[in-house]
C-alpha cells in the first residue's frame, strides 16, 4: 500500500518554466548582461540543474558573462522577481494536481516536496495556488539548495525520504523530466511521469507510468492508497 507521494515542483506541480525564463530575462536586461535566454537556449539548459548552475553553463558555452560571484547575487535577484509572478497568480497548478493533493490529505497520506529548486520559490508557488503554509500542506519539503548534488542524483528525494520516515518501496514520486526519473529512480522509487512542456520529448521508456497530467486516470496503486478519497472527488 502506498503511503507517501512525493512531487518535483517545476514542470511537475505547474508549468513554471517560462515563468523562470522569464525572470532570468528580465535580471539579465535589468543589471546590464548581455544574454536573453530563448525558448530553445531555455530548453538545453534545463539539462543542466539548478538556476546558478545553468547561468555558469552558458557562460561556459559563450566564452563571456559573470563571474560566479555575480551570478550568485543574479540568481538571488532573479529568485526574488520569479516570486513576484508567481504571487501575482500568473501560473496556475496543471490538472488534476490540486485534486490529488487532497485527496491524499483526506486519505491520511503523507506528502512531500523534492526539488532542485530553492524553498522560497517552492514557497511561492504552494501559497498562490493551494492559499496554504507549504510546511502544514506537506509533511516534509527538500529543495536543491540543502543536499550537495543535485538531480539527476538521488540527493533531494533521498532526503525527502528520510524527512518522512518513510521507505521508497511505500512511496511513489512525481516528475516530468528524465534527470528527475533518474533521480527518484537513484533513490529506489517508483515515479509517474507527467511530461511538461519543456520536457515533453524526454525518453520515460524506463518510468513505471506515463500520463499526459494528473487529470487522467490514475494507477491502482496510487488510488488504493488513496481509498474513498478518490472515489469522492
Amino acid at each position: 500500500m502506498v503511503s507517501g507521494l512525493i512531487f518535483d515542483v517545476d514542470g511537475t506541480l505547474a508549468e513554471t518554466e517560462e515563468a523562470h525564463r522569464r525572470a532570468f530575462n528580465e535580471t539579465f536586461a535589468a543589471r546590464g548582461v548581455d544574454w536573453n535566454w530563448s525558448q530553445e537556449t531555455y530548453r538545453e539548459l534545463l539539462k543542466t540543474t539548478g538556476g546558478k548552475e545553468r547561468m555558469a553553463r552558458h557562460r561556459e558555452v559563450m566564452g563571456f558573462g559573470p563571474s560566479d560571484d555575480e551570478i550568485a547575487d543574479l540568481h538571488k535577484i532573479k529568485t526574488r522577481r520569479y516570486v513576484e509572478i508567481i504571487t501575482d497568480g500568473e501560473v496556475p497548478l496543471r490538472p488534476g494536481v490540486a485534486r490529488l493533493i487532497a485527496n491524499a490529505r483526506d486519505a491520511g497520506l503523507k506528502l512531500a516536496i523534492a526539488t532542485t529548486t530553492n524553498r522560497p520559490n517552492v514557497d511561492a508557488l504552494i501559497r498562490a495556488t493551494l492559499g496554504a503554509d507549504p510546511d502544514h500542506l506537506f509533511d516534509a519539503i527538500a529543495a536543491g539548495d540543502e543536499v550537495e548534488t543535485k538531480k539527476p542524483a538521488p540527493d533531494v528525494f533521498e532526503l525527502a525520504l528520510n524527512r518522512l520516515h518513510l521507505s521508497p518501496e511505500a512511496c511513489i514520486a512525481f516528475e516530468d523530466s528524465e534527470m528527475g526519473l533518474q533521480s527518484a529512480q537513484g533513490a529506489g522509487l517508483r515515479v509517474l511521469i507527467t511530461p511538461s512542456a519543456y520536457t515533453d520529448g524526454g525518453d520515460f521508456s524506463s518510468a513505471e507510468w506515463v500520463l499526459p497530467d494528473l487529470s487522467h486516470a490514475l494507477p491502482p496503486e496510487i488510488t488504493r492508497g488513496l481509498g474513498q478519497s478518490a472515489a469522492i472527488s
